[in-house]
């Protein structure tokens, strides 16, 4: 049998993780399009299928932002831990699987999907920002224009 306390300590612990306004994630990238004056953007529009992390409306784009760990980057291969192998191998499948059907569904739906990986953002946040402008074709200076979008004002 389990110890209870053990139980209890580690689902503090998992409670603690957050999976929206993450440090090395979201609020990494919304730094970077504040800091570059990129407007037209909104943070995890629930309007919209999959509840992307960014949406750029006009440009009918989606981006998500996913940690290495959660989401299985295939770059990181990082290890599935010893302790509950078998519940960490099914969690991370499972979202992998999710993230295929909502690319599908916002595909059908007529949106660009852009997946950043936590890693990208860490090595070098511009290579991300050019990975989103390119995707979009018009996230940047035609953006820049919208009043009423998030990020600094331009004057």
């Amino acid at each position: 049998m389990k110890n209870s306390q053990t139980t209890v300590i580690r689902s503090n612990i998992m409670r603690a993780i957050r999976s929206s306004n993450n440090r090395s994630t979201e609020l990494r990238l919304k730094g970077t399009f504040v800091r570059l004056g990129i407007r037209g953007w909104r943070v995890r529009d629930k309007t919209v299928f999959g509840v992307p992390d960014f949406v750029f409306p006009r440009a009918r784009l989606a981006v998500f932002v996913d940690g290495c760990f959660w989401h299985g980057c295939p770059k990181c291969s990082l290890r599935v831990p010893q302790h509950n192998r078998t519940y960490w191998a099914t969690k991370i499948t499972r979202n992998k699987s999710r993230d295929r059907g909502v690319e599908r569904v916002l595909g059908r739906q007529g949106w660009t999907i852009v997946r950043v990986w936590e890693h990208e953002l860490r090595e070098s946040p511009l290579r991300c920002i050019q990975k989103i402008v390119t995707a979009s074709g018009s996230v940047g200076a035609a953006e820049k224009e919208d009043n009423n979008s998030h990020g600094p004002k331009q004057s």
